[in-house]
């Protein structure tokens, strides 16, 4: 079992597992804008190996460009299936190579995900989770029923509450935790209840304002995609899903808990150093830079109001993500609130992200 850190490993890893497979190549694709993994599929498919993308049927903001992705697959001998609308989102990462070797993803195939952000594979020739994983990408391709048999192959929404919960319950001495939100009640209760029992808790992302005893640490100069919680020096979870509701029960989110020393060993080093990376600012030169960087996203987020209506669609995608994540549960009228301003919330800020992105690329 081996450990991917981007972005210090760049995509040298997923291509060469491309490159040198000789049989058959499964991928799960979300996001995708790598021309350098996309020309390593036609050429595997040239040299006679059978390659198959599942491809999600939908994105925030990036549905045409997954649609021409599969035209292009299609176009040079890929098998090509799409992911079923049953679920609000797929949005697991998976890659297989040769039936023998998995990587587990927490990051997408763009260049965004793997050179400015923070995210982690786990890599591994282990039968068991390999035979897991070719289950439930034949089961999504196929649109047929998933049943798990492994607890530490963890997928939305079939195991993963259950599994997670049970992961937290068992801290002993300490849980490092990287999440970009973390805002489900019951998650928040057991962090809480961990808390209590003398469990130290530190969180590199976001807390819900619902648990004001546990505060996130904002990750410095590199975007935080990867969710992955290490637990007490010894085991570690590494996957796509965040501890929210709607991650872990409407949509398809896959990760692995893990035990090999080297790989928690990896995770470990990487969490301390960002979280001494990441520090809270201080001097008078910190505070300025902070008042300026909310005043500029305060004026941003002004005029994306302007743009949203019910009939906008990041709105409406937002409005389907917060009604998934409700589901049939009876909510008090403030849950409700936190449910649906925590769905727009996310939309807006992932708005805001490509504004300032794009800005930047203009100047």
């Amino acid at each position: 079992m081996k450990l991917v850190i981007q972005p210090e490993d760049g995509p040298e890893a997923l291509l060469a597992a491309i490159r040198g497979a000789k049989k058959s190549v499964e991928i799960i694709i979300f996001r995708f804008d790598r021309a350098d993994i996309e020309a390593a599929l036609k050429a595997a498919v040239a040299r006679g190996v059978a390659v198959s993308a599942l491809i999600a049927y939908t994105n925030r903001g990036g549905e045409l460009n997954l649609r021409k992705l599969e035209m292009r697959l299609l176009e040079v001998g890929v098998s090509v299936s799409r992911t079923a609308g049953d679920l609000v989102r797929y949005h697991d990462k998976l890659l297989i190579i040769d039936r023998k070797l998995l990587f587990v993803m927490s990051f997408n195939l763009t260049h965004l995900d793997i050179d400015h952000s923070r995210g982690f594979a786990i890599v591994t020739r282990s039968t068991r989770l390999v035979q897991e994983a070719l289950r439930l990408f034949e089961a999504d391709s196929t649109r047929t029923p998933y049943t798990p048999t492994l607890k530490d192959f963890v997928v939305s929404p079939v195991n993963a509450r259950q599994v997670l919960g049970e992961f937290i319950d068992k801290a002993k001495k300490q849980l490092l935790i990287y999440d970009p939100t973390i805002a489900d009640p019951a998650m928040l209760r057991a962090l809480g209840d961990r808390k209590k029992a003398g469990v130290e808790i530190r969180v590199i992302g976001h807390v819900s304002k619902q648990h004001p005893g546990l505060e996130g640490r904002k990750l410095a100069k590199i975007r935080l995609h990867t969710r992955t919680i290490i637990r007490d020096h010894e085991q570690a979870f590494v996957g796509s899903q965040s501890l929210r509701a709607i991650e872990l029960d409407s949509r398809r989110e896959v990760g692995v808990i893990v035990r090999e020393p080297s790989v928690v060993s990896g995770l470990l080093k990487t969490f301390e150093a960002d979280w001494l990376a990441s520090a809270p600012a201080v001097g008078e030169q910190a505070a300025s830079e902070t008042i300026e960087l909310k005043k500029a996203t305060k004026d941003l987020a002004k005029d994306l109001v302007k743009e949203l209506s019910t009939l906008n669609p990041i709105v409406k995608e937002a409005l389907k993500d917060a009604k998934a994540g409700v589901g049939e549960s009876a909510l008090s009228s403030e849950d409700l609130k936190e449910t649906v301003k925590g769905a727009v919330k996310e939309a807006i800020l992932e708005r805001v992200e490509e504004a300032v992105k794009e800005s930047l690329a203009a100047t």
